[in-house]
């Protein structure tokens, strides 16, 4: 048999490319061929996906702070995860973050470092930001907006969240209050104002221009195209041709629940199997029992118990693999 490894990353206990080894290790111990194809919705995870970093930059991180954010620059295409730059992990998470203050200047002033060196194709990855600013750090941060409308410039979004909406949808898993939502939704209703005053674009409803606290709509006034991040991160590794001839479809993620299935890796490679009837199945850190009929599954947390799914995460899914190749009759 021939299985397709297409899998997200597993939060906090393994990558993508750690879950795929490990599904591929349990094909080859029964003999058979597995193509190991690490994936992600355009938000953290997504630089790895689509060939890991091979640059570091110094810039402004979320509060201020410099930090070293790594991206990639591989023939004139360069990818950039915002979570590098201005990510909640950076700010020490929403306890630390200073939802007000915090600034996507980092993220800018590495799409900047790519003009410099010559990017002909610009992929900003949204996800995992610290950050309520509009974008306006990112493009105050950019030196030449001007130079942008002579590249391909492309932002993966994985929420259609409308911009001005982003403080009331995003603002409290960034430790923002209630008045500071409020707060942060009215400067954001400013900066639809400003944006369109500048570089008239009309961002208010665009869809997905609330992402990582507005920073997609930010990017959207500076000319950037919004896109679903699983379709672009699936056009970039040629996933139509990866399903041609395969037998089953391994895929799976951290946690599994109602946005699973909302343009995230699990739902979407759901709906390919199902279009070319191809046999699939998902391993999953734990799932939501809501959820648990709509794709067959395992649960590394039901089946193997919470702290050795946790401890050894790759074991369990290799272990998850074999008992999903066996059932199968691999």
């Amino acid at each position: 048999m021939k299985i397709l490894a297409a899998v997200d990353k597993f939060r906090g206990t393994a990558t993508a490319a750690q879950v795929a080894t490990a599904i591929g290790h349990a094909c080859w111990q029964l003999g058979h061929d597995c193509i190991e194809r690490p994936l992600a919705d355009g938000g953290e995870g997504t630089l790895e996906a689509l060939g890991g970093a091979n640059r570091t930059t110094l810039v402004t991180g979320p509060l201020g702070e410099p930090v070293q954010a790594q991206w990639r620059l591989h023939r004139g295409t360069a990818i950039i995860e915002m979570a590098c730059a201005s990510g909640l992990l950076l700010a020490g998470g929403k306890e630390k973050n200073d939802p007000v203050a915090a600034t996507t200047t980092g993220t800018g002033e590495l799409i900047d470092a790519a003009l410099d060196l010559g990017a002909s194709r610009i992929i900003v990855c949204l996800g995992g930001s610290a950050t309520t600013d509009g974008g306006l750090g990112a493009v105050k941060a950019i030196q030449t907006p001007a130079r942008l409308k002579g590249v391909e410039f492309v932002v993966a979004c994985d929420v259609t969240t409308p911009f001005a909406d982003a403080a009331k949808v995003f603002g409290a898993q960034k430790g923002a209050s209630p008045a500071q939502v409020q707060f942060l939704t009215t400067r954001l209703e400013r900066l639809v104002q400003v944006y369109k005053e500048t570089y008239d674009v009309d961002i208010s409803a665009l869809a997905g221009a609330g992402a990582a606290g507005g920073l997609a709509g930010g990017l959207a006034a500076l000319g950037a195209k919004l896109v679903p991040g699983f379709d672009l991160v699936a056009e970039e590794v040629e996933l139509d041709e990866l399903l041609a001839d395969v037998d089953l479809i391994i895929t799976g993620e951290g946690f599994m629940d109602s946005e699973s299935f909302a343009g995230k890796v699990v739902g979407s490679m759901s709906e390919l199997a199902a279009e070319r009837k191809i046999p699939i199945a998902a391993i999953c850190g734990d799932i939501h029992p809501d959820v648990q009929s709509r794709i067959n599954s395992i649960s590394l947390v039901e089946t193997f118990g919470r702290d050795e799914a946790m401890s050894q995460p790759l074991t369990c899914i290799e272990q998850a693999a074999l008992q999903i190749l066996r059932s199968a009759g691999a």
